[in-house]
C-alpha cells in the first residue's frame, strides 16, 4: 500500500483545526476539462486557510469550510475517490455530518468526467452572515462572514471575464475579493483577509502533491493584504515556473501545513525547502519505536507534501521527525479512529 502521511503540528494545531479554522470565508473551486487542470483558491481572516483545500488531480476539487471539520473533509475525499458526483458528496455530507450539525457547514465541489463538468455547493442556514454560494459553468464560489454578495459577484466576474490562462483566472478571482473587510473580521486590520492560497494540479501530478502550482501565504501582519503577497508569488511562478514561498518563508527548511489533525486514517505533511537539501522524514510511536521512514533522499527547492496512511495503526499520539543537514524538528500527530 502506498504510504501517506501528514505532519501534524502540536496540540495547538489541533485546536486551530477545530476552532481557528472554524470559519473559512471566500474561495473558488474550478476545473478545465480541456487541459485537465483542477484549481483551488481562497482566503480568510484566519491563518492557514489552505486547510480547506482538497485537490484531486485529473478529477476535481473539494472545499470544506465554515466550522471546518476534519472528519467531514476526510469523508468527502473518500467519496470523490470512489467516483461520487459533487452533489452526491454534498448530500452524503449533510446526511452524515461528523458533528451532527450540517447547518454550520459550507461546501463547494467541482469535478469533471470526460468533457462533462459537475459542480455543487451548499451553505448551511446557520453559517455566519453574510453567506452564500454561486455555481458557474465550471466553478463554484462560496463564502461566509462576508461584507456582502458583492464579494462573491466580483470573484465570479473576474474568473469569467479575465483573459488568460486557467491559473490567471483563479488569481484574478481572488483579486476580485481584495476589498477591506471582505472577510468582515479583517476590517480593523485594513485588509481583506489574513491568509490566501492558490493551487492548480495537472492530470499527471501525484495525488498528494507536489502540485504544478502550489502557493500559500499562511499569515500576514496588520495592513498587509495576503492577496497582494500571493500575487507577488504568482508573478514569480509565472516568470520562473517554481512554486516556492521563499519571500514568505526564507528559512532553509520550514513546515508549512499539516492537515487534518486529528486524522483518520489519512493525513498530509507539507514543507518548504529554500535550497537543495537531504531530507529524512520518520514516524515514531510515543515509545520511540520507528513506525515508518516516509522519505530519506534529496529534495530540490520548492514545496512538498507527503501523505501518511495510518489505517493499520491503533488510535493514539504519534510523532514525526523532519531532519535536514541544518534543520531538525519533532512534532505530534493524533490518530483518532
Amino acid at each position: 500500500m502506498k504510504k501517506i502521511f501528514i505532519i501534524i503540528l502540536t496540540p495547538l494545531i489541533c485546536t486551530l483545526s477545530e476552532r481557528l479554522f472554524s470559519q473559512d470565508t471566500f474561495s473558488i473551486t474550478a476545473v478545465d476539462p480541456v487541459t485537465g487542470l483542477v484549481g483551488s483558491a481562497g482566503a480568510s481572516c484566519i491563518a492557514g486557510s489552505i486547510i480547506l483545500s482538497d485537490v484531486h488531480p485529473n478529477r476535481g476539487v473539494i472545499h470544506t469550510q465554515a466550522s471546518y471539520n476534519a472528519q467531514n473533509q476526510n469523508y468527502a475525499r473518500y467519496l470523490m475517490n470512489q467516483g461520487y458526483s459533487p452533489q452526491q458528496i454534498i448530500d452524503s455530507l449533510i446526511a452524515r455530518d461528523a458533528g451532527n450539525n450540517p447547518t454550520i457547514r459550507q461546501y463547494g465541489i467541482t469535478d469533471f468526467v470526460g468533457n462533462t463538468v459537475r459542480r455543487a455547493a451548499y451553505t448551511g442556514v446557520n453559517c455566519i452572515n453574510y453567506k452564500n454560494h454561486v455555481l458557474g459553468v465550471n466553478f463554484t464560489v462560496q463564502g461566509n462572514i462576508l461584507l456582502g454578495q458583492q464579494i462573491l459577484d466580483s470573484m465570479v466576474s473576474r474568473f469569467i471575464n479575465t483573459q488568460g490562462s486557467f491559473t490567471d483566472k483563479l488569481m484574478a478571482s481572488l483579486q476580485g475579493a481584495k476589498v477591506i473587510g471582505a472577510d468582515t473580521r479583517c476590517t480593523g486590520r485594513g485588509t481583506s483577509s489574513i491568509s490566501a492560497f492558490i493551487r492548480v494540479a495537472r492530470p499527471t501530478d501525484p495525488t498528494s502533491g507536489p502540485y504544478w502550482l502550489d502557493l500559500n501565504v499562511n499569515n500576514t501582519p496588520v495592513g498587509r493584504d495576503p492577496i497582494d503577497s500571493l500575487q507577488i508569488l504568482y508573478n514569480n511562478w509565472i516568470a520562473t515556473g517554481i512554486s516556492n514561498n521563499q519571500n514568505i518563508y526564507p528559512e532553509n527548511f520550514r513546515l508549512y501545513q499539516n492537515y487534518p489533525n486529528p486524522f483518520n486514517p489519512l493525513t498530509v505533511i507539507m514543507f518548504d525547502i529554500a535550497e537543495l537539501s537531504d531530507v529524512k522524514l520518520t514516524i515514531y510511536d510515543v515509545t520511540g519505536k520507528v513506525i515508518s521512514v516516509l522519505c530519506d533522499n534529496k529534495f530540490h527547492q520548492g514545496r512538498y507534501s507527503v501523505s501518511f496512511d495510518a489505517g493499520s495503526l491503533s488510535s493514539g499520539v504519534y510523532l514525526y521527525h523532519l531532519k535536514t543537514d541544518s534543520f531538525s524538528e519533532t512534532r505530534k500527530m493524533v490518530l483518532a479512529k
